[in-house]
């Protein structure tokens, strides 16, 4: 194999190789600005044309936010959206990807912990240089609650605390023993 070609192949293994990692970033950006009810960070995410489909909802990618907060907030007191198994096909400036998602999310009661499973098929472009979401179209394969009253039990006091907005400790900048406003159990 002649050096230009061993360029050229390497070239292809770095583009692919990015382009993964900046897939995987926007989805997880995505799922990171859910979970602190962040309207600019989930809203970048999405093509200015881009859709997104939960359940029989189906918004525009840039009122996705306003949106999801809304109705998060009018049923949970927290919660987190963990991406698991990730696998994304990219064919030049296109890209469909399914990644695996794990949300775990407090009722308003503080009494209540739902568990729910599913996946995120996602059409993405890379747009003026940038992956965004075209099209999101969400799953539920499994859900299940639980009793969710220890995390009030005291067992827990002193332990940092999120919160939904960028007052979050981990918007902070830089991250320090001493960062403050926090919140705790």
């Amino acid at each position: 194999m002649s050096t230009d070609s061993e360029l050229e192949e390497l070239r292809r293994e770095i583009r692919y190789v990015k382009d993964r990692i900046e897939i995987l970033d926007c989805v997880n950006k995505q799922s990171r600005g859910h979970d602190r009810h962040d309207a600019e960070l989930m809203t970048s995410v999405y093509a200015c044309d881009g859709i997104d489909e939960h359940g029989p909802d189906v918004i525009p990618g840039p009122e996705y936010a306003a949106w999801a907060n809304g109705r998060h907030s009018t049923v949970f007191a927290d919660h987190l959206h963990n991406i698991t198994t990730h696998t994304c096909d990219i064919d030049g400036d296109e890209a469909h990807a399914e990644s695996y998602v794990i949300g775990t999310m407090v009722g308003r009661d503080g009494k209540t912990l739902a568990f729910m499973g599913g996946r995120y098929l996602d059409r993405l472009e890379r747009r003026d240089g940038t992956w965004k979401i075209t099209l999101r179209r969400c799953t539920i394969e499994w859900s299940f609650t639980t009793d969710a009253s220890f995390l009030n039990s005291g067992a827990f006091k002193g332990f940092l605390k999120g919160t939904w907005d960028t007052s979050d400790l981990s918007y902070a900048r830089p991250l320090k023993l001493d960062t403050e406003p926090v919140t705790r159990w």
